[in-house]
């Protein structure tokens, strides 16, 4: 049988994971077994908190909303639900922006919204 050396490819993949754990603490950026572990584990937080990041956001939206609906005397979920009977199509992030930054036309929305009619 004839022999295989891949000291090349060994290398490379060392290399790659070795690469990925620079600026870790310890061992965690020189050592290839306990390199590995981590970058994993980065790998897998970094996944998983891209995706923390959109409801966190939607929360902040959530929350600045609420606190420029204080001033109308409105709840947040009573504004919401008028707003999906009326089929006005603002989403959070829009009514977030008007409430902090153009009270004005926020409460000109607001007024829309809450009319009975």
């Amino acid at each position: 049988m004839v022999r295989v050396k891949r000291g090349n490819v060994a290398r490379n993949r060392r290399k790659k994971i070795l690469k990925l754990a620079k600026g870790f603490r310890g061992g965690t950026s020189k050592l290839f077994r306990q390199a590995r572990q981590s970058v994993l584990q980065a790998l897998r937080h970094m996944y998983v908190d891209r995706r923390d990041r959109k409801g966190d956001f939607r929360e902040l939206w959530i929350v600045r909303i609420n606190a420029g609906l204080e001033a109308h005397g409105v709840s947040y979920s009573r504004f919401i639900g008028d707003m999906k009977k009326k089929e006005i199509g603002l989403n959070r992030k829009t009514l977030s922006e008007l409430a902090v930054r153009q009270p004005d036309t926020f409460s000109k929305v607001v007024q829309l919204v809450t009319t009975q009619g």
